[in-house]
């Protein structure tokens, strides 16, 4: 095959065909016409001796070998994208951009949100979309429709790019006239009734159990089971910020992140004290794909959020 009969564009086609698996869907987000569509789908077939889509329960599926190409497609792609990208600096006073973040309640509260509110009248161009775990999966992360995902997780794909944004201890977030500020023992902590927060990295959370030592329960549990301890959960919640409500009761502990209980405080009459165990800290990593990551834009809120991050280590 050589290379000078072949349109390029077809590869970008053939990328989002394998993405929508619809070619009224992939014309729509190329703006093209379905017939332009049809015939370039005809032509791809005819390049690569292969069907790539066939029809199957009311939808079009990729076959092996479109499935085979794809990942050579992007990686294509991506390179075409960085050697034809502007070397311009990015210029965040002037921009019109908007960046999707996925980050849960915890990091919302202590990062995102003082974080955008120094930026609103710095950078008035610049719209920010936040979104929950449960809102993202990895597939949009790594398509680069998420730019950053800022959390604590546990296993990701070799091919994401990181960088650590702090680490955080654990604390104990109770109402003043609770009995475990008297003796804040182990002992008084396992007799005490308990807040369950936590979330997953991705996608919807599974019901969590606390009957079975099949299924951990989170940081604060698997702490405790290597001392084969398990505390009394009286409610599990994925939300940090209702710990605040709910420890208004003087028989509930909120086990939590530093940075999360010291705000709470801020606006409530609760206070904190030491975890009577040992927990590992929370390191908290942004990650991104790497189609995104020579992006000037992007370079600039990864650098910006670090930054920041910095100056609110220790509040």
């Amino acid at each position: 095959m050589n290379i000078r009969n072949v349109d390029l564009n077809l590869l970008v086609y053939l990328n989002v065909l394998i993405d929508e698996k619809s070619v009224s869907k992939a014309a729509n987000k190329l703006a093209l016409t379905q017939p332009a569509m049809s015939n370039a789908l005809k032509r791809l077939r005819d390049l690569f001796d292969d069907p790539l889509l066939v029809r199957a329960s009311g939808s079009m599926a990729p076959t092996a070998k479109a499935l085979a190409l794809k990942p050579e497609i992007e990686l294509l792609l991506k390179m075409a994208e960085e050697i034809t990208q502007p070397t311009e600096l990015f210029d965040p006073t002037s921009a019109k951009v908007t960046f999707r973040i996925m980050a849960n309640d915890y990091l919302e509260s202590t990062l995102i949100a003082p974080f955008i509110t120094e930026q609103l009248s710095k950078n008035p161009g610049i719209n920010f979309d936040i979104l929950s775990p449960s809102d993202v999966n990895l597939q949009d992360m790594e398509k680069g429709t998420i730019d950053l995902a800022i959390n604590r997780f546990n296993g990701l794909p070799r091919s994401f790019h990181q960088a650590t944004v702090w680490r955080d201890n654990y604390c104990c977030l109770t109402h003043p006239n609770n009995q475990f500020l008297q003796q804040s023992s182990l002992e008084d902590y396992l007799k005490s009734e308990h807040i369950w927060v936590n979330r997953a990295g991705w996608g919807p959370e599974p019901a969590v159990t606390n009957k079975s030592g099949k299924q951990k329960l989170g940081w604060v549990d698997e702490a405790l089971w290597q001392l084969e301890q398990t505390r009394k959960i009286r409610v599990f919640t994925r939300h940090y910020m209702i710990a605040s409500l709910l420890c208004q009761s003087d028989k509930l502990i909120a086990t939590l992140p530093r940075r999360q209980a010291k705000l709470l405080t801020t606006h409530t009459n609760l206070v904190i004290s030491p975890v009577p165990f040992q927990i590992v800290p929370i390191e908290v990593k942004m990650i991104w794909s790497p189609l995104l990551h020579h992006a000037s834009a992007h370079q600039w809120l990864r650098r910006e959020l670090l930054e920041f991050a910095k100056t609110i280590a220790d509040r």
